[in-house]
């Protein structure tokens, strides 16, 4: 199987279940920029990060893999992907993104001004800030989609925003 379908070539994409949007929709500008977001973690996560922090960054790699999954499925079709068994998002991904942070928080994270990323000389920070400016566009455009009616659930939306705090702080901390 190749790659290359040329399904796309009339600006169409395909989401779950056969559906198809365009590919200037915000569903489909929202699951790149969530792909993006995958992609700059790996950048952190291939530098000098250290040993917990891989472990980390690993995890919430996966989880935006279910994540994008939840996304590319219509709200319409949300039920087959449940009953499919595809992966989602839950409330205990999301307390453990948000215990992580808090942990690491209360483990010493120390600012007391602006900060300035790359100013450390530290590609993995500079690269975490850049993965949490890109958490930050994509939760902005998963927001736009579900004020535009695209039904995206709370969980999505949260842990979206969850993760650039875990990013921050992940920056401070390497």
């Amino acid at each position: 199987m190749s790659i290359i379908t040329q399904r796309g070539d009339d600006g169409q994409t395909d989401l779950m279940f056969g559906r198809r949007i365009a590919k200037t929709s915000l569903r489909f500008i929202a699951l790149g920029t969530i792909d993006e977001l995958n992609a700059s973690i790996g950048l952190a996560r291939a530098s000098d990060v250290e040993g917990r922090h891989t472990e980390i960054l690993d995890r919430l790699q996966k989880l935006l893999f279910a994540l994008m999954g939840q996304l590319a499925c219509l709200p319409e079709d949300q039920e087959k992907y449940s009953e499919k068994g595809y992966s989602a998002v839950t409330l205990e991904d999301l307390e453990w993104l948000t215990e992580t942070a808090k942990g690491i928080e209360q483990a010493g994270v120390k600012f007391t001004h602006w900060a300035v990323p790359g100013a450390e000389g530290s590609m993995t920070r500079a690269y975490l800030d850049f993965a949490r400016t890109v958490a930050r566009r994509a939760e902005r455009y998963v927001l736009a989609l579900h004020q535009d009616g695209g039904q995206v659930p709370e969980i999505v939306r949260v842990f979206l925003n969850r993760i650039s705090d875990l990013m921050w702080i992940l920056a401070r901390s390497n």
